[in-house]
């Protein structure tokens, strides 16, 4: 797009609309006259909120008394209430349906509940029976039927809901996925509940990605994010917001995708975090609708809503969802509640005053949306005091069934000791996500990418029949190897997306994307801001709505500032919902090189440390292609790894080059490139090369034969042949960029001496970069393991070499003073 030197410096204004702030204010007979609602509408409001504000007291009982209506029992996990906010959740649920997907924050009872009981009123008694009978294989709903059964197939609904969310906060295996998630991470999928979130503000990247998945892949039905006043503060609700609202869904974004994003991020505000008020102490905006202002032109639709008025939000949300369907999102609301208890059940509210929470209590919707119903002639109050009565009776049923072992035991893990660790990864083989039908979205056929077409004509092997190099321009390298895969799967699953920064117009950092956008349209490949935790954050909630992702951080370095999305959303959510939600999505890292201290770190150790990702770093184009298409043929998380040093690099080690049909590299398996007797040597990524180079020189100055053996998948890890190998040689070395501290070679060496300990000839020795931050490249050789290193080490650890004195192997004093040191 063609940026005009003149228009862009001409002097003006930026304009700002008007934010509504609590402008509703129909009464309850007007809504009726107006014919906006039914009485039984409203009576259904209110016992969705009744429903909402006793399962609240439930909890707070038991967390505080140990007792419930002489239900005797505790619960160790976290009761983050939202007692005082029903109002503002009943409201927001009313008009949804299960096309609509919620996602929620750590205070998110009310919110799974209110959504819940929306779905159930609008569905049918042969689609609740349904559902509830085919869910976990209709465990939950014989449970039910156990204590709970009637004839009402609504109320059956209202009481399973109850009942499989209570089983999931008590770590219940009946709960709606065995227990796994718990308090702030239920859910249930059918009604459209997806996960809520532990990490204040984790669903906003989550959702967009959902919002993401739902605009390509045509599905009906709005996003809603549901996140906290304090949450704003948080990074990536803002990279979220601005991602929902990119510039390219109105300008490049082909026919039939144009428009923002199908969300809304609907803030409760409750004007506390934990103890810290966000209005006058630790924020800036006043209100949250003002931070509309400062994504779009439209101020996202932003708006301040009464959410202690159900009718208000209702009304809201009617006029907002419009927005959605037109295509206008996303859309900002700011939902004014307020919780009448602590952050938690330990919380003594020393931070708020005893005249401040009285004030609020005498406006409580539960007692005053009662009033005015009674005033309106819809019930009586006596009616709406035994709808409260009932409601604590069944709640009271419902408490005591998931409290009973027999009803409602726990998971055994003494009987199968595995349940966890075979909820891990889902190891399942899925060549497309897509519906039965779903439309491929390309601009044209595969081979009118010329750098597809270029393939064919590249030697696939780097040596000609003499042993001769060919020149980098001929050789089919890595950068290719991940590139095929790639857009292979673009002809043969719709759902697949690739984005990060740079990669459409610019090819990737590094060339692996060059050619895609011959043949992708921008929904399928496109730029993404500069948000790291919004490229990753979306991409899980991409994935977790039924898509596939390949995403890209440009540098490993920047894992930090995705951190939260990689190590607790990315990772965790396939064990969390006891294997319901599948996560094909790969995240692209590469490793730098000459970039100096902030872009040229190692960080597999980090990443390898997280349990539920697979972990991979090819170091040559046979390892590459296979695991990039075991990576897009799966339904797992996989981070790989890539060394700028070795993108151009050919395959130099497997016979016959890198094969030209498709195929898939095993799960854990490793790489043996050359045999040896005397000595194994073990690396990670680009190590490899200098390790091979060691090698050569070992045998040629010193007659040592060393088995090379690289190991490009690192979770999972197949140990089989690295234990015949120092079985057979008794000795080992280690390498890799990464600094030596906290490697993941480590962990590799210890279970090396464990498993081979009577056949060491020596301890294993893990040689790595130094601890220091990386110095320039000029540099280098000072920093980085080198094959000098390598054959330094052998000298002065394992095998001692005629002739040769090591200088850069540090002896004990010298392990003792860097350690002292720090470095």
């Amino acid at each position: 797009m063609y940026i005009d030197p003149v228009k862009v410096r001409e002097p003006g204004y930026i304009h700002f609309e008007d934010i509504p702030v609590c402008q509703y204010n129909k009464t309850i007979k007007q809504e009726l006259d107006e014919g906006n609602y039914t009485k039984e509408d409203l009576i259904r409001i209110y016992r969705d909120m009744a429903i909402c504000r006793e399962f609240e007291h439930m909890l707070t009982l038991i967390k505080t008394q140990a007792n419930y209506n002489g239900v005797e029992t505790t619960y160790p996990g976290p009761a983050h209430l939202s007692y005082g906010q029903e109002a503002s959740c009943v409201g927001e649920a009313y008009l949804l349906n299960k096309d609509d997907i919620t996602f929620g924050s750590h205070r998110s009872h009310s919110e799974i509940l209110s959504k819940g009981l929306s779905c159930i009123n609008k569905l049918s008694d042969e689609e609740l029976m349904q559902t509830m009978e085919s869910f976990l294989g209709g465990k939950t709903l014989a449970a039910v039927k156990k204590f709970a059964d009637t004839s009402d197939v609504k109320e059956l609904a209202i009481r399973f809901l109850l009942y499989g969310t209570v089983a999931e906060i008590f770590a219940r295996e009946n709960g709606f996925h065995h227990g796994m998630g718990g308090s702030m991470h239920a859910f249930f999928l059918p009604f459209g509940i997806y996960p809520n979130n532990a990490i204040v503000g984790g669903s906003a990247p989550i959702a967009t990605g959902a919002a993401l998945y739902q605009k390509n892949n045509d599905k009906k039905g709005v996003v809603v994010c549901n996140i906290g006043d304090a949450s704003l503060g948080c990074g990536p609700v803002y990279e979220a917001m601005n991602f929902s609202a990119m510039d390219q869904f109105k300008t490049l974004w082909e026919e039939g995708r144009k428009g923002g994003l199908p969300i809304i991020f609907n803030v409760f505000d409750n004007f506390y975090g934990m103890g810290g008020q966000t209005m006058g102490e630790t924020m800036a905006y006043n209100m949250p609708a003002r931070l509309g202002a400062g994504i779009t032109p439209s101020q996202m639709h932003a708006e301040r809503v009464d959410g202690w008025n159900p009718l208000a939000v209702i009304d809201a949300y009617k006029r907002k969802m419009e927005l959605i369907k037109n295509n206008e999102g996303p859309v900002l609301l700011d939902v004014v509640t307020y919780r009448l208890v602590g952050h938690s059940t330990s919380d003594q509210n020393a931070y708020r005053t005893k005249e401040e929470i009285e004030d609020w209590r005498s406006h409580d919707p539960i007692v005053k949306f009662r009033e005015a119903l009674v005033e309106a002639g819809v019930e009586s109050d006596e009616f709406f005091a035994k709808l409260l009565q009932d409601t604590a009776d069944r709640m009271t049923m419902i408490c005591r069934a998931a409290d009973d072992k027999e009803i409602s035991p726990y998971v055994d893990f003494d009987k199968n000791p595995d349940y966890l660790a075979n909820l891990m990864f889902s190891n399942e083989h899925v060549r497309s996500m897509g519906a039965p039908g779903q439309k491929l979205n390309v601009t044209g056929p595969k081979e009118s990418c010329k750098r597809y077409a270029d393939l064919a004509k590249k030697e696939h092997y780097a040596f000609d029949q003499d042993g001769n190099k060919f020149s980098d321009m001929k050789v089919y390298n890595i950068r290719d190897a991940i590139f095929e895969p790639l857009i292979n799967k673009y002809y043969e699953d719709p759902t697949l997306v690739a984005y990060g920064e740079d990669v459409r117009d610019w090819g990737g950092a590094y060339a692996v994307y060059r050619g895609l956008m011959d043949v992708i349209p921008h929904s399928r490949l496109f730029n993404s801001p500069i948000s790291e935790a919004a490229i990753v954050g979306t991409a899980v909630g991409y994935c977790m709505c039924g898509g596939r992702a390949v995403v890209e951080l440009m540098y490993c370095d920047f894992l930090g500032r995705a951190g939260d999305e990689v190590f607790n959303q990315m990772s965790k959510w396939q064990a969390m919902s006891a294997g319901i939600l599948k996560m094909p999505m790969i995240l692209r890292m590469s490793v730098g090189a000459k970039y100096g201290a902030q872009h040229s770190q190692d960080w597999v150790a980090i990443v390898s440390h997280i349990p539920g990702l697979k972990v991979f770093f090819p170091a040559t184009p046979y390892e590459a292609k296979g695991i990039m298409q075991a990576a897009l043929n799966g339904t797992d998380p996989c981070v790989i790894f890539e060394s700028q040093r070795i993108y151009g690099k050919g395959e130099e080690f497997h016979e016959g080059g890198v094969p030209a049909e498709e195929y898939e590299w095993a799960p854990g398996a490793v790489n043996k490139v050359r045999d040896g007797k005397d000595l194994t040597i073990l690396t990670i990524g680009a190590t490899l090369y200098r390790a091979f180079d060691a090698a050569k020189t070992l045998s040629e100055k010193y007659g040592i034969e060393a088995d090379v053996i690289n190991m490009p998948s690192l979770v999972p890890l197949d140990y089989t042949d690295l234990i015949a190998s120092v079985k057979k040689t008794g000795r080992v070395v280690l390498a890799s960029d990464a600094c030596a501290r906290g490697t993941f070679l480590n962990e590799i060496a210890e279970n090396l001496t464990n498993m081979c300990f009577d056949y060491l000839d020596a301890p294993p020795v893990v040689i790595g970069a130094r601890n220091w931050i990386t110095p320039p490249h000029e540099f280098d050789k000072y920093f980085f393991p080198y094959a000098e290193w390598i054959i330094d080490a052998v000298n002065a650890r394992l095998i001692p070499l005629e002739g040769y004195t090591s200088t850069t192997t540090p002896d004990e004093a010298e392990i003792i003073r860097r350690n002292k040191l720090g470095v």
